[in-house]
């Protein structure tokens, strides 16, 4: 088959060289974990479990607080030490503190469920709504709840996001050599669920080792197609893989399901080969820890509830001239201020950058060149939208659509002003979302 793509986009550095080649390597666990109980879209889940208490390694300790929701259950075994009240990038939210035993002591309930071939459609989203599953790829949408679409919502494609567009990461590009089987169970497992036939396993052509490992994996089994999609960010967004395979366009407002698809990431995937195969919950994840300002960089297993702390230990520590710390990658992440706060379960990247890397230069005044129009995968206008936000004219910001912006970056990584593009129409969406709830 061709080389997918979509409509606009950009090229941007890759800066993967430090981690494509290192396979993944066990974090030591750490003396505690801390299991926030927001991990996902949706309400977060509430703690039932209480200081003293002895809980084990796959034991539910948060209960999802509705359908869009998740459980939480603890990755190590050992005592409840304190339920914590605290402030996660600007967010009130409660952690559960887990003193590790060391002794790793599966819970009663942590055995396999089955295969494919032997459960039915029904029987695999129900299971998914007790595993903890939830969209691994930075999203945290419940996977139970994207596997549940209405009856009016006919699924007939499933995609695998292996595509990995943005910089620096290398998490599902080593799954997909390390762990090809595995994503491929949880592959079959939800076409079942799904009840469709065939799937697309979508990874960007720049992965050529990843393609053929895939290929490979695969043999004559043809319900699942490997295909090539062209090396250009935001390739790995869902709206754009999803038109990039399928030439369907997600309508404004609306969702994957909207045009028949549904999409997974290829952690999430494997997640799913994970609880069925073997009955273990989303406990763990793989993390790439990179930059240039870390001695080390290395992609780690790593247990959800792990101190970002511990993981820049693993990679050798800071280097001397490290000045920001992102979750996630440079296009899509979010700086924080410590390293004094937990993984969580979409935590696939932590990127720590020096001083010449982290500088942002001084923004000039629109040159009006159109660039960010011509970038933007969801066809806005950009400097517009910055303009009014900038302004507060929330009314006229709102006539340009601010809400349909994914929130790539491609525009401010364009812009020759160096304008705050993306920064400013976040803003604007959440003005906007919170003056809806007031009326």
């Amino acid at each position: 088959m061709g080389l997918f793509t979509f409509r606009g986009g950009t090229h941007v550095p890759h800066s993967k060289d430090r981690t494509e080649k290192k396979p993944i390597v066990n974090c030591p666990p750490p003396a505690s974990v801390f299991l926030s109980m927001r991990q996902h879209i949706g309400a977060p889940s509430t703690v039932i479990v209480k200081p003293g208490e002895e809980v084990h390694k796959g034991q539910v300790i948060g209960q999802a607080g509705g359908f869009v929701s998740a459980h939480i259950h603890s990755s190590v075994s050992g005592t409840v030490k304190k339920i914590h009240n605290l402030k996660i990038m600007g967010v009130d939210t409660t952690v559960v503190e887990i003193e590790n035993d060391g002794q790793e002591t599966w819970h009663e309930s942590v055995k396999r469920i089955g295969d494919a071939s032997t459960l039915t459609s029904e029987e695999i989203r129900k299971g998914l709504a007790d595993s903890g599953i939830v969209g691994m790829g930075g999203a945290g949408f419940p996977l139970h709840v994207k596997l549940s679409p209405p009856p009016e919502k006919k699924i007939d494609t499933f995609i695998i996001n292996g595509a990995e567009c943005e910089p620096y990461l290398t998490t599902d590009h080593r799954l997909m050599l390390e762990q090809t089987e595995e994503i491929l169970q949880g592959a079959r497992l939800i076409m079942k669920a799904l009840e469709v036939d065939s799937c697309y396993f979508a990874v960007e052509d720049n992965k050529g080792d990843a393609i053929e490992a895939l290929k490979s994996a695969v043999g004559s089994d043809g319900s699942i197609q490997v295909v090539s999609v062209k090396t250009k960010y935001p390739q790995g967004a869902e709206k754009q893989l999803i038109n990039a395979i399928t030439k369907r366009e997600v309508p404004s407002g609306g969702l994957p399901m909207d045009v028949g698809c549904v999409v997974s990431n290829v952690a999430t995937t494997k997640a799913v080969g994970d609880y069925f195969e073997r009955g273990i919950p989303l406990i763990e994840r793989i993390c790439t820890v990179t930059g240039s300002g870390v001695n080390e960089p290395i992609n780690l297993k790593i247990k959800v509830g792990t101190k970002l702390s511990h993981l820049v230990e693993q990679a050798g520590g800071l280097s001397d001239d490290a000045v920001k710390v992102i979750l996630g990658g440079p296009m899509m992440g979010n700086s924080v201020d410590s390293l004094d706060i937990p993984s969580t379960k979409t935590t696939g990247g932590l990127l720590i950058l020096n001083e010449k890397d982290a500088r942002i230069d001084e923004p000039t005044p629109c040159m009006r060149c159109g660039r960010c129009v011509d970038v933007c995968p969801v066809y806005l206008q950009p400097a517009y939208i910055s303009f009014y936000t900038l302004q507060g004219n929330l009314a006229r910001a709102e006539s340009f659509h601010p809400l349909d912006c994914i929130e790539c970056g491609s525009c401010s990584f364009i812009c020759p002003a160096r304008r705050p593009l993306v920064h400013s129409i976040r803003v604007a969406k959440r003005q906007i979302l919170e003056s809806r709830k007031k009326s």
